[in-house]
């Protein structure tokens, strides 16, 4: 027994280690990522911005608004669409296009459904509506500066880039569990995300923003390619890199708005993010098993606890290390997002909760998505429960 937990401690205890180092490097990474100088539109087009909605969920207002307010001299058109009559979101599309009456602004409602993922559904009835050479969608949750298009725009004029996305951070928008949500967005996902990418381990595309030319998205059928696909940000860039093109992320991060008001909601959302990393990308959701120390080593420590005063104590270091790690790495995205999501204190329970996110995560192939069950298969595909 006592082997056993020397050997379980040990490795336990050597993981977090790695991750304590993992979490500095990516403190560093995102510090060097997000001091880039952007690339401006020297040539701008014009923009056709396509926003998919469902509900009228807290601050879609605030959202859809900063999409009108942006420096960028050239006209851009924005489509808003819903797939039911009654949907509330439209109210706040109507009173949007009353206070803004400077703004193209178009309302598709359409109830035609052509695969099981309606947001796909929802963005082939709007885009007969587009008629600019630039394509941006951008999810109802998204909220940007004003050099936003500026910034999407200058990286499509470089020859070899053809489709562009955006890092994304989280901020709670209804209260703790959303402040939760945000949190493991700003200090989970987006160093990973800017890791993984630095190191050339991922190329990934996001529903935060996905712009690309017209006749890109023509060349990969369209968005009806993508009807019945889970993950359809990264199967559109992944289709989009295999025409030959650069997918690339511009050196700014967008503000996700949080909307998560219990724990089974809080849940049922990160399961489904998780999952569908682990479908997309096995190894690297395996190896993310490294991003939390401070769990990993307060697991050592209840093992080493057995073992001798002496172990018991390197454990105890090791946690702190850990929780110095990850307050560095908070403390450096917030320092150039210029906001916080969320305060240090709460910051060991968001990584004790994303540990029970991963380990949850490991297991079952179904998710939940507005309301319904759906079962995802290892291509991505989904169909209904």
């Amino acid at each position: 027994m006592a082997t056993s937990l020397i050997w379980l401690g040990a490795v336990l205890a050597a993981t977090a280690a790695i991750g304590v180092v993992y979490n500095l490097v990516a403190a560093t990474l995102v510090r060097r990522f997000l001091s880039r100088r952007p690339i401006l539109s020297a040539s701008p087009e014009a923009i056709s911005l396509l926003k998919p909605l469902h509900g009228a969920e807290a601050g879609l207002y605030e959202n859809l608004e900063s999409f009108c307010d942006q420096d960028y001299p050239a006209p851009v058109q924005i489509i808003c669409g819903v797939q039911d009559p009654n949907d509330p979101a439209i109210k706040v599309v109507e009173r949007l296009k009353a206070n803004r009456p400077d703004i193209d602004l178009t309302l598709v409602v359409d109830t035609r459904a052509h695969g099981t993922n309606r947001k796909i559904s929802n963005l082939i009835n709007m885009a007969p509506a587009a008629r600019n050479p630039l394509i941006v969608i951008s999810d109802s949750d998204i909220r940007v500066g004003p050099g936003y298009l500026s910034q999407l725009a200058g990286q499509l004029e470089r020859e070899d880039v053809g489709i562009v996305t955006c890092l994304y951070a989280g901020q709670g928008a209804v209260g703790l569990w959303s402040e939760l949500s945000g949190m493991a967005i700003s200090y989970h996902f987006l160093p990973n995300v800017v890791f993984a990418t630095s190191l050339g381990f991922a190329n990934p595309c996001f529903g935060s923003t996905t712009a690309l030319r017209a006749r890109e998205l023509e060349a990969i059928g369209g968005f009806e390619t993508f009807a019945d696909l889970l993950a359809d940000d990264f199967e559109l860039g992944k289709a989009v890199r295999n025409l030959g093109h650069k997918l690339v992320m511009p050196p700014m991060v967008v503000r996700h708005l949080c909307q998560e008001h219990d724990w089974p909601e809080l849940w049922s959302h990160e399961m489904r993010w998780t999952r569908t990393i682990r479908l997309i990308d096995a190894a690297g959701h395996a190896g993310s098993v490294l991003t939390h120390p401070l769990p990993i080593s307060l697991l050592a420590v209840a093992a080493l606890a057995f073992v001798s005063p002496g172990a018991l104590t390197a454990g105890l270091m090791l946690v702190a290390a850990a929780l110095a790690a990850r307050v560095l790495l908070k403390l450096t995205v917030d320092q150039y997002e210029g906001y916080s999501a969320g305060p240090l204190w709460l910051l060991p329970l968001r990584d004790l909760l994303s540990f029970a996110v991963f380990l949850g995560s490991l297991f079952g192939t179904s998710v939940s998505w507005r309301g319904k069950r759906m079962r995802v298969t290892a291509d991505g595909a989904l169909s209904q429960v």
